[in-house]
């Protein structure tokens, strides 16, 4: 399936039926009076947040979204049916703005989420509506008002718990591949990874997170250089960020040299992605020189605070070490955000 995150579409809500002019004919009912009934509402545009979808692939083949428009009032006083709604089914996690200004009309992060992104019209009232005491018999309706209409930008943001970020070729399609069930593309070659991939790991009774790894990114990736530019913003409502490093590749002059280039990116992308705990993960150390590299990166990390696990993916080496500092970290989180909601 081709992973799509980004369209846009049109919307049209359904228009108001307009009010009825009728008066009562009846025999021996003399002087029957009005009886026009009102139109219908409009149907509404209605963006529904749906756990089966993964992408937003559908809404590129079909970019114009209509909904029924109201029925007209009859007389007997029988005001129209309203509109019917049209649903627009997206993944969760979606992002819909007003193309025009750039207005937010809904953020779906959970699933059966819904949002009106067009509002139908209202009906038109029939003339039985404008009955007076000095009117008796009102030759006055009302149209049914027309619906909205708007061109939506619709953008795809993944619902991830852990992002693992880092340079092409660290690693990070590998260690997604052994720590959950996810199958991604995996390969020596630079931007293996084209589309971000998620996958679910387990690590104790009922107990799990969602881990994505983004397409490598590298120095410029900010303002468009490589792949990783155009999936940055998939790790933006993850908690934690894993920062996955090369240990077999390290310059052992200046260690830290490739985690401050990602980092660099991060700020210059988003500076509220930068400031996102961190723990670093220095992969091969099956590898020679991995090893020792390694303990030169926890030497350093040590000293800055950062957490840090030296692992080995392909030989399946520190996952579960790494998974359980992960599990801490999202503990952590949890517990601020519950202190924060209960204003400790």
């Amino acid at each position: 399936m081709k992973f799509i995150d980004e369209v846009k579409i049109e919307v049209e809500a359904g228009h108001g039926g307009r009010g009825c002019m009728s008066f009562r004919r009846e025999k021996f009912v003399p002087r029957g009076g009005p009886d026009g009934g009102d139109g219908g509402a409009g149907g509404d545009v209605v963006a529904v947040a749906d756990r089966d979808f993964t992408t937003l692939l559908d809404l590129r083949y079909q970019r114009l979204y209509r909904a029924g428009r109201g029925e007209h009032g009859r007389g007997k006083d029988q005001h129209g049916r309203r509109g019917e709604d049209k649903i627009i089914p997206v993944p969760v996690g979606t992002i819909i703005r007003d193309a025009k200004t750039g207005e937010v009309l809904a953020d779906l992060s959970s699933p059966d989420e819904r949002a009106i992104v067009a509002h139908g019209g209202k009906g038109g009232r029939g003339n039985a509506r404008f009955v007076s005491s000095t009117n008796r018999s009102p030759r006055k309706v009302q149209p049914g008002l027309p619906g909205e209409e708007r061109e939506l930008e619709v953008e795809l943001r993944l619902l991830a718990d852990v992002g693992i970020i880092g340079l092409p070729n660290v690693g990070k399609s590998t260690l997604i591949s052994v720590i959950s069930a996810a199958r991604p593309k995996i390969a020596d070659y630079p931007f293996t990874t084209l589309v971000p991939n998620l996958g679910v790991v387990s690590y104790g009774e009922s107990k799990s997170f969602v881990v994505a790894d983004i397409p490598g990114l590298i120095e410029g990736a900010h303002s468009g250089e490589g792949l990783g530019h155009k999936f940055l913003k998939h790790v933006s409502r993850t908690k934690v960020l894993v920062h996955l490093l090369d240990a077999a590749a390290i310059d052992e002059e200046d260690p830290l040299a490739n985690w401050r280039a990602i980092n660099r990116e991060l700020e210059l992308f988003d500076p509220e992605l930068a400031r996102k705990p961190q723990i670093v993960a220095a992969n091969k150390i099956d590898l020679p020189d991995g090893a020792e590299k390694a303990k030169l990166l926890r030497e350093q990390f040590a000293s800055m605070g950062v957490p840090f696990c030296a692992i080995s993916a392909a030989a399946h080496k520190g996952l579960r070490a790494l998974i359980l500092t992960i599990a801490r970290k999202l503990e952590e989180k949890k517990d601020e955000g519950e202190h924060a909601a209960a204003g400790v």
